[in-house]
């Protein structure tokens, strides 16, 4: 009998603006994940739940709008009483790991460092656990600043030195001692996040992309007055990003575009252990949210629904059962992942779950 098997690419500030597949012509150097794309499903009207990150990852895991699951916000946990698909699948006899990003324990940014109930402690290693990896306060410091190629250089930062290498090492070495078992693996990169870190060759990949930003100039007017204020907030700091060039407007951001291709790059070193020791496997990639990048004349996500950062990538890529190079326009949301994931499990989808599985 064949393995279930599926592992779940979960990655930060990802719009389908920012991935090869979805947008050809401006070359984005992401193989890994277009090559993902060829070789399954690939959805162009996938939405997020909520276009933040805390928010987002909540409807992912407990199968229940932010509404209901109480992650109205970021740095806010879910209810206590509501089951993570990891304690679902814990539960009921399977392997279950995530490495990377969690957001979802109540505490900052970071993490506490502690590996939630429903998941496997050996393959834990969020924010928290990154920081206290790294070797002194030096490098602490550096791993939250934003690094161009010359300081790269100075302080000899490499692949290694990341969060995202680090996910993908835990996420590989899960696959080797988990590849005769029944399993789920989330591999939650927090890369191309803030604060963009990239190596060589990718840091200096992208000094003269321009990304082109579609209405930078609306005025707003007959917007809510939060997106005037967030407008405002954010327009002294990012004025010298926005290039105007032939009456169109664009963004040059080099260090989240080459952070961006940096984390396909990690991402194809999990596919290629998924490729050598758990072929037949499920695999789904999407993403939290995307970046306005100054569309609207705003920075960032928050509480807005434009295309710009609650459209997502959702590819799904499944060896023998799902047709290579195939497309989908009907919308889907997040809140139809969990039904999806125990569906597969072959485990009973449970009435207070808001989506449904296919």
């Amino acid at each position: 009998m064949s393995k279930k098997q599926a592992i779940f690419f979960l990655i930060d500030t990802q719009g389908v603006n920012c991935v090869g597949c979805y947008q050809p012509q401006l070359r984005l150097q992401t193989p890994h994940i277009d090559r993902l794309a060829a070789g399954g499903v690939r959805f162009d009207r996938a939405y997020s739940c909520s276009p933040v990150c805390g928010p987002a990852r909540s409807a992912i895991f407990t199968g229940l709008y932010p509404h209901s699951n109480g992650v109205l916000a970021n740095d806010m946990a879910p209810h206590l009483d509501l089951p993570t698909l990891g304690q679902r699948l814990q539960a009921a006899g399977f392997a279950t790991g995530y490495v990377g990003k969690w957001h979802l324990d109540g505490s900052d940014y970071f993490g506490d460092g502690r590996c939630p109930p429903g998941w496997e402690p050996e393959t834990w290693m969020d924010g928290r656990n990154y920081l206290d990896s790294l070797p002194d306060e030096h490098a602490r410091r550096l791993s939250r600043r934003v690094l161009g190629p010359k300081e790269v250089k100075e302080n000899g930062i490499t692949s290694e030195f990341t969060h995202a290498h680090r996910i993908a090492d835990k996420a590989i070495d899960f696959i080797r001692r988990h590849q005769h078992e029944d399993f789920l693996l989330v591999v939650s990169i927090d890369e191309p996040h803030h604060p963009f870190i990239a190596p060589e060759p990718f840091v200096s990949a992208f000094e003269d992309f321009l990304f082109p930003v579609p209405n930078a100039d609306d005025p707003l007017a007959d917007k809510p007055n939060s997106q005037r204020e967030w407008a405002a907030h954010t327009e002294k700091t990012f004025a010298p990003f926005m290039v105007k060039k032939d009456g169109q407007s664009f963004i040059r951001h080099p260090r989240h575009f080459s952070c961006n291709s940096f984390s396909d790059h990690q991402v194809g070193r999990v596919l290629s252990a998924i490729q050598e020791r758990t072929p037949d496997a499920l695999i789904t990639y999407t993403a939290d949210h995307g970046d306005m990048f100054g569309s609207h004349r705003l920075h960032g996500k928050g509480p807005c629904m434009y295309d710009e950062i609650a459209r997502i990538p959702l590819i799904v890529s499944w060896r023998g059962q799902a047709p290579a190079g195939a497309g989908s326009r009907g919308p889907v949301s997040h809140i139809d992942l969990v039904p999806t994931f125990l569906g597969f499990f072959g485990q009973a989808v449970s009435r207070p779950l808001a989506g449904r599985s296919p």
